[in-house]
């Protein structure tokens, strides 16, 4: 079928996915942007896939400086060639990844870095919570799954509705999925660092830096 330009123009908007694999996408789905659309993001976890175990020893620090300069973010994303590092979009990323950081205060990059020991005390503490409120066993194991993945999903970066998505419906790992599809690289994110003006500080030690 013939797509609209506008309607191409849109997906790309949603998506970040090249002008020809959103109008590929629109043919596919019948002009059905919202089917096009999760048809590209099915590509990119596609694509991130095939990708995963490639190493990715380029990249930059990307950073960011919340207004006030209270809060400040470095974040490495690796990917494979210093080609795709320099580009203007990956820099764009590791940018959109320090605010990220920043507005969030994520403590993991991944589920996958969650520690044995804090998973087992959240767990603990979730099963405790169900318990209390009279569930019966079966129903409560179900409500800590479902609240172990809202754990995830305010603790890990990846798991993170990205912020700068109105609609709220690309996580962290989806934007960044988009990206390995269009470059055809690898894309990770190492690590990151977050500072705060006065955190971790004790309280003689804000007392003092006070006057």
């Amino acid at each position: 079928m013939k797509v609209d330009l506008e309607q191409v123009k849109k997906l790309r908007e949603m998506s970040g996915a090249p002008m020809m694999e959103c109008k590929k996408a629109l043919e596919e789905t019948g002009g059905d942007l919202e089917k096009a659309f999760t048809e590209l993001r099915k590509r990119g976890q596609a694509a991130a896939a095939k990708k995963a175990g490639r190493a990715a020893s380029e990249g930059l620090i990307g950073c960011y400086l919340h207004q006030g300069s209270k809060i400040g973010v470095l974040v490495e994303v690796n990917c494979e060639s210093d080609f795709v590092a320099r580009t203007e979009e990956f820099q764009q990323l590791a940018h959109d990844l320090a605010m990220q950081v920043c507005a969030t205060d994520p403590r993991f990059v991944r589920k996958e870095d969650v520690g044995a020991e804090v998973l087992g005390r959240e767990r603990e503490v979730l099963q405790a919570q169900a318990v209390a409120s009279g569930k019966p066993e079966a129903v409560a194991a179900r409500i800590v799954e479902g609240r172990l993945e809202k754990f995830y999903e305010e603790n890990c970066l990846y798991e993170q509705h990205f912020i700068k998505d109105a609609s709220a419906s690309t996580t962290v790992r989806e934007l960044i999925n988009s990206k390995i599809a269009k470059f055809g690289e690898n894309i990770t994110v190492r690590r990151f660092c977050r500072f705060k003006v006065g955190e971790g500080m004790s309280k003689p030690e804000a007392d003092a830096a006070a006057q």
